[in-house]
């Protein structure tokens, strides 16, 4: 008699499995530097603070239309083997300076540019008053990133397999994609689009599964992003460096799919 194939069992651990999750995140930052240079200006603001900008609940995260508003990821990813996932994401944080803060500068700003801050400066202090000066990247501070992750299953139901419970340890790198928002020296330039740096994080999380092609994820996160180069004005080489920390957290539902049909001889065959 011929040899029949055994499907292979529907562990989402295990080689073969593919999965794709969307989610909401919320994000806080260290404070940092940030250095803007331009044609007649060089100067820092120092130990600034910024926030995340999180969307109001509202029908915003279930109209398609609208779903991308929010402070959102999306993310793919393979298990290449047992335990072990290769994914592929964009984390869509945004990155606000926080207005009426008291700061210090240091640098120059050449006379005619500003109409507040001029010429050299050595640690001046200021207060950030969004009407005269304002940074931000709401309309992203996308880190798209490669993870690599261990997966593990602590439980799982005996019975039909409806539930099981998994964890994920991973770290990621990649690319700082940044729409920037810039008012200073009496212009407000909007979505000035650059590929202005790196990331590098890690990341921890827990996954709830059921029925097998279902599951609810939670994820803490935390890395290192250097901008090195921040584009802040259209057609022109102004442009603004700054690297600084931040821990997200996430919250994703997502799907499983078991692509590879037969166990590939992983247990005995039936004759």
């Amino acid at each position: 008699m011929g040899q029949r194939k055994k499907s292979k069992p529907k562990n989402s651990y295990a080689r073969g499995t593919l999965n794709f999750y969307w989610g909401y995140n919320r994000e806080a930052y260290t404070r940092s530097d940030l250095q803007l240079i331009g044609s007649g200006y060089d100067f820092t603001i120092n130990k600034i603070q910024a926030n995340d900008r999180p969307e109001p609940f509202s029908s915003t995260y279930i109209n398609p239309k609208k779903i991308t508003v929010p402070q959102f990821n999306i993310r793919i990813g393979y298990n290449f083997w047992n335990n072990w996932n290769l994914s592929l994401g964009y984390d869509h944080m945004k990155y606000i300076l926080s207005n009426g803060q008291q700061t210090s500068i240091n640098g120059y700003i050449a006379p005619g540019i500003d109409d507040l801050w001029e010429g050299e400066m050595n640690g001046q202090p200021v207060t950030i008053n969004d009407k005269h000066f304002h940074y931000e990247n709401s309309d992203g501070l996308n880190y798209i990133r490669l993870q690599l992750s261990r997966v593990d299953q602590w439980y799982r139901t005996r019975r039909n397999g409806w539930f099981a419970f998994n964890t994920l340890m991973g770290v990621s790198a990649g690319m700082i994609l940044s729409y920037n928002d810039l008012n200073f020296g009496g212009e407000f330039t909007r979505r000035t689009i650059s590929a202005s740096g790196y990331g590098v994080s890690g990341h921890i999380g827990l996954r709830f599964e059921f029925w097998r092609h279902l599951f609810l994820q939670t994820n803490l996160a935390g890395g290192f992003l250097h901008q090195t180069r921040v584009r802040t004005r259209p057609g022109g080489t102004d442009h603004a460096k700054q690297k600084f920390g931040y821990i997200a957290s996430e919250t994703a539902i997502g799907v499983l799919f078991y692509i590879r049909p037969t166990n590939d001889c992983n247990s005995c065959p039936h004759w």
